[in-house]
């Protein structure tokens, strides 16, 4: 499975222009084939910054995931929306199991 975590820090002033580029993503990505989950939140200690959190199968599905349209659109419109620089690690897991809390 391939996991990633993105973090973009976004200018105030865009904030909803990016959370509807945010929602778009999420509803078509969750859609592709190979896609576990992926889901998109703001930051509760900075409500500027979008956190990704994403899985996938492997890396085929990750890497179709990069061609698609709604990932380009997005990836496009990003640098307009940006504070900072973004952080995106990628994760190979062996295994994972959901724990009880």
């Amino acid at each position: 499975m391939i996991v990633l975590h993105a973090v973009f820090p976004i200018e105030a002033d865009r904030l909803d222009e990016a959370l509807d580029h945010a929602k778009t993503l999420v509803e078509e990505s969750n859609r592709e084939e190979g896609t576990i989950a992926y889901r998109a939140a703001t930051d509760v200690e900075d409500g500027t910054t979008l956190r990704f959190f994403e899985q996938y199968e492997d890396a085929a599905a990750f890497e179709a995931h990069t061609e698609t349209d709604h990932f380009r659109a997005f990836e496009t419109a990003l640098p307009d929306l940006l504070a900072g620089e973004p952080e995106v690690l990628r994760f190979d897991v062996e295994s994972a199991e959901e724990l009880d809390l």
